[in-house]
């Protein structure tokens, strides 16, 4: 398995502009063989931003990069980056990608549809 994942820091007060961007886009992740999952994370609130990471897992990491050389990529990103009224963003976001070597699973807990 590969995870990918995007750390974004998103100025303080515009965490709702942030996660109206996300939940209002067409990913078209379903389309591509090898996706697992998608997970829009937030994390800690500092001073100046929150903390957000997007989590994607593939089956592999050539399904991943497959994903990124996609017409899907290109249609679900043609409006990453366009300028806006007010900045949401401190910097660029930061790529870290990750191939599975350890992974366990509760067999006591039944699987989620969305996980």
């Amino acid at each position: 398995m590969f995870i990918a994942m995007n750390r974004f820091k998103v100025v303080r007060g515009e965490e709702a502009a942030f996660e109206a961007v996300w939940s209002s886009r067409k990913s078209r992740l379903d389309e591509m063989p090898g996706f697992l999952s998608f997970h829009l994370l937030k994390g800690p609130e500092k001073e100046d931003h929150t903390l957000y990471s997007s989590h994607t897992s593939w089956a592999s990491k050539e399904d991943f990069l497959a994903w990124t050389k996609s017409e899907q990529f290109r249609e679900s990103h043609r409006n990453a980056g366009q300028p806006r009224p007010k900045p949401i963003y401190l910097g660029h976001p930061e790529f870290e990608g990750f191939e599975t070597v350890l992974s366990e699973v509760n067999p006591h807990q039944p699987r989620q549809a969305a996980e």
